[in-house]
Parts: structure tokens; sequence; C-alpha cells
């Protein structure tokens, strides 16, 4: 049998080797991740803008974590697939997803799965849309006073899409409406490969969203009327924004990459220094440059207080066009 002055010095070295290794899991979490693919949800459809952006971030991301990024294409629901599944998945880092403004607009239009103040874990922010109306080469519709004409004479009449019910492309569109006075009917889609699909079959008569559109304005396929940034853009500087043209209206929208709520905050601070890197990437500018994104960083605190700020300003948005939720 030991002696008692043995048994309590091994009670005592047990106890606080076991505190040790409850205060180690989330430090060890940080400093292995990852240990197996990080799936990255895309909430829209693959071969749109937003699709391409994503899995240039990805592949960028898994160069800068030493692990494989892995995008899935959750679209529909304006956006918000991704945001719902996070609210499912565990803190572990392991399932992220692009987070729009939509997380921040919908709520006031809608009930949802998430409340955007408490759900989600905001990693970082990386760049924004630029945004514009096209209409197919061959419309009647060369300006923006055209259609600001055709709709007066023919309330209702002229269709635009979108990439769904809430998210920016349809609100700055629907702004304009208000400002114009002018009655136009909105056609949502899944997103941007959809939607131009169904413009250029002649399904509807203009689409308002990202610059996916860009190929086919270039191809003259499609034709650019304005785009609804607070300058014109640098790739179509002879284009014209719906700001200039008097109908005050300015939509810029950034986004960037979000959690569950509950992550370790240095597993957070790795998978925020992993996205800023991908800042520093000659192919993710490339792919920024190319559907006219800019860098809008924003590290994890500044984009938290970004969201709780824009859910405050978007409301009163909401309410000014009369979109809110019905009670």
């Amino acid at each position: 049998m030991k002696p008692l002055g043995t048994n309590r010095r091994t009670f005592v070295q047990a106890t606080a080797a076991a505190a040790l290794t409850t205060a180690l899991p989330a430090w060890a979490q940080a400093q292995n991740f990852p240990a197996k693919p990080i799936k990255l949800i895309c909430p829209w459809p693959a071969g749109g803008s937003s699709d391409a952006v994503m899995r240039a971030l990805a592949e960028s991301a898994s160069k800068a974590l030493g692990g494989q990024v892995i995008i899935e294409n959750k679209p529909g629901a304006s956006g918000m697939l991704g945001p719902n599944e996070l609210v499912r998945a565990q803190p572990d880092g392991y399932t992220l997803s692009q987070v729009t403004i939509g997380v921040a607009r919908l709520p006031h239009m809608q009930k949802m799965q998430f409340d955007p103040l408490k759900d989600f874990t905001y990693i970082a922010c990386l760049t924004g849309y630029t945004f514009g109306i096209v209409v197919r080469a061959d419309s009647p519709i060369k300006s923006v006073k055209d259609l600001v004409d055709f709709a007066k004479a023919n309330p209702g009449k002229f269709t635009y899409g979108s990439t769904g019910n809430g998210t920016t492309p349809h609100l700055a569109f629907a702004e304009f409406a208000n400002k114009a006075k002018i009655d136009l009917t909105h056609v949502p889609f899944k997103g941007s490969a959809d939607g131009l699909q169904a413009l250029l079959g002649g399904h509807v008569m203009s689409h308002s969203d990202a610059t996916g559109w860009g190929p086919q304005v270039e191809a003259g396929t499609l034709r650019l009327l304005a785009t609804y940034g607070s300058k014109r853009t640098k790739r179509w500087p002879n284009i014209p924004t719906l700001n200039e043209l008097g109908y005050d209206t300015v939509s810029d929208s950034p986004f960037g990459i979000g959690g569950p709520k509950g992550m370790d905050p240095a597993l957070v601070k790795k998978l925020h220094d992993a996205f800023k890197k991908t800042l520093e990437d000659p192919a993710v500018l490339a792919s920024f440059d190319k559907y006219d994104q800019s860098v809008i960083y924003m590290g994890t605190e500044e984009y938290t207080k970004f969201i709780r700020d824009t859910f405050q300003s978007e409301k009163a948005v909401i309410e000014r066009l009369g979109l809110s939720m019905k009670t």
C-alpha cells in the first residue's frame, strides 16, 4: 500500500493534468486546423459571377490554410441557404458561408431561421458587388429615360429580373422605381446565371444584377443602361450611374465570410488571417477585376459592427419601400 502522501501527490498531479487537458482543446483545435476539408457555401448557382469569385477565394484560402476549402453551391432563398446551414452547423470552422447584406435585410421582410445579431460569427468582409441594369441589345429601351417613359406609359408592364426577393439588385431597382414614380414588375431568380438566361430568352425585359452580365455586354448581346454605385465604373466609364441621372440611388453591397455562432476566437483569427491573405493573391484580385469588384476589407470586430449597424439602416429602407414583414 502506498503512503498517504504519495496518494495525495498523485491526486493533485492528476487533477492539474485534467485541468490542463480541458484548457487545451480550443488551442489545439486552432493549431491543428484544418484536419479535414472545409466546406464554404456559395449560396448562388454555379456559373455566375458570385460563384467564380468564391471559387477564387476558396482556392487562395486553401493555400493560406494548408488545407482544402471546397465550394458547395446552395442557390435559392435570396442567398440565405448558406446562412441557414450555419445555424445548424458545429462551430468547428469546417462549415463556412458567404454572407451578404441580405442577412441584415431579409429579417425585416420575412420570418427567417436565424437572428443575424446572435447566430453568426462574422469572420471577415472581403469585397463587394458593382450592380447595373441590362436589356437585350435588340431592345427598344436604349436608356434609363426610355425605360422610365415606357413604364409611365405602360404601368406594371416593364419586367426586371434579379437574384431574388430582398437582394440588393432587387431593392436598389425598387428604390429607383420609387424615386422615378414608376410601376415595374419584379421577377426573382435563384441567381445570376438563370436570370441572364431568362433575359436572353426574352422572358423578362431587363435584369438587375452584379456584373455577371459583363461578357454579354462586351459581346454586344446585352446593353448596359446604368450602374448603381457612387461613381462610374472603370470598365464602362461611358455608362451613367442612377445617382447622376437624378434618382438618388446608390447601392454598394459588401460581402464576406461567416461561420456559426460560438466559434473559438483562436480559430476565428486563423480563418480571418487566411482570408485576409487572399486579398493579396493576384488570382483573387483578377477575379475581382473581372467582375468590377473592389477590395472592401473589414476585420472580425469591424465586420460584426457593420452588420449590426446595417441591420438598423436596412429596417428604415424596407419600411420606406413598403416591404416590411406583415404581422
